[in-house]
């Protein structure tokens, strides 16, 4: 079997080929400023501003009501309480099957309008057809608008003003606070109990992760697999493995990557060069799954395959509380029941 070249990918690039793992691209350094707004999380009568990670502050006359984000972005901002608001939606919305794509979260896919479900889907004419006040995504990459198709950027940015979010380099407790913020100030009640219980259930969650890693010191790493290659994820990029490493999670840190740092693209060969004990495997549907990978000797001799020591990892966290809680909680459990196996 001979070895594939590695790759040359940016996130953004990486994606458009296929998707074959989840990690962040290069980001400017992540803005300090806080969301400035009316006092007590906005008022739908009055002025509105918000300075996002691209230090850009945007400032309407009054609180965005007509919002149009990324799947993923949306999904957030409803488990912080903006429901009404979004008006249409961009990304992975739809399974083939017509059931909501899992980075849906709670958002109600039936009630908005969906102008692109994959990458590279962007309906501009649908677009404008909402009169949106505001359009929210993540930010991978320096001021690049995640899932804004580059070639009509300019045409969508003269429609309604943007908001972006760092959703890489930065740790995953980061960024939801960063999510709360915005979402206060667009009315959102951080003191619901909607909000204040997924908190809690966060926190308590970290905590077990903490606990767990302490009493069970195995190796971790995060990976994912396509037909031709095993990806190793590096842990300094992708915002909840930056978080699960700061928690004490022994995550392996690949030590050939490839330009960009994202990751090691190994031929499948060579996927047994790093000796882990659990698999946080990417599980979205554009990756191949311990189902799809079983055919694949290099992956079957793997001692974590061995020991049936996989789990599923979502490599484009929700930046809420109730979206990150279980993530926490599932690596918990994956590191509980595991056993030194390499």
């Amino acid at each position: 079997m001979s070895i594939t070249p590695r790759p040359s990918l940016s996130r953004r690039g990486l994606l458009a080929a296929g998707g074959a793992v989840g990690v962040g691209a290069l980001l400017a350094a992540c803005g300090n400023e806080k969301a400035s707004g009316p006092a007590g999380g906005g008022s739908k009568g009055g002025p509105w501003s918000f300075t996002d990670d691209r230090k850009k502050k945007v400032s309407l006359k009054t609180v965005p009501q007509r919002i149009v984000a990324f799947t993923g972005t949306a999904a957030a901002l409803v488990d912080f309480g903006i429901d009404d608001q979004i008006v249409g939606v961009f990304g992975p919305t739809k399974l083939k099957n017509g059931k909501a794509d899992p980075q849906a979260g709670d958002l109600d896919v039936s009630k908005v309008t969906i102008i692109g479900n994959a990458y590279g889907q962007f309906n501009v004419e649908k677009y404008a057809g909402l009169a949106p006040d505001l359009l929210v995504t993540n930010m991978f990459e320096p001021g690049a608008l995640w899932f804004v198709p580059e070639e009509s950027k300019d045409k969508i940015a003269k429609l309604a003003p943007s908001v972006a979010i760092t959703a890489s380099r930065t740790p995953l407790d980061k960024i939801i606070e960063r999510y709360s913020e915005l979402a206060e100030s667009l009315g959102a009640d951080l003191k619901a109990k909607k909000v204040t219980d997924a908190k809690a259930r966060f926190e308590k969650a970290a905590a077990r992760l903490r606990a767990a890693a302490k009493s069970k010191p195995v190796k971790v790493l995060a990976c994912s697999g396509s037909p031709d290659l095993f990806y190793a994820s590096n842990p300094g990029i992708n915002a909840d493995l930056m978080y699960f490493k700061s928690l004490g999670v022994d995550l392996i840190v690949p030590d050939k990557l490839d330009k960009g740092g994202y990751f090691e693209s190994l031929s499948w060969e060579n996927a047994d060069k790093y000796k882990a004990d659990v698999l946080l495997l990417d599980n979205r549907t554009a990756t191949l799954q311990p189902k799809d990978l079983a055919a694949k000797p290099a992956w079957a001799k793997l001692p974590a395959v061995k020991a049936d020591q996989i789990t599923p990892w979502s490599s484009e966290p929700r930046f809420s509380y109730a979206g990150a809680a279980p993530l926490l909680e599932g690596l918990a459990k994956a590191i509980e029941d595991a056993k030194k196996v390499s």
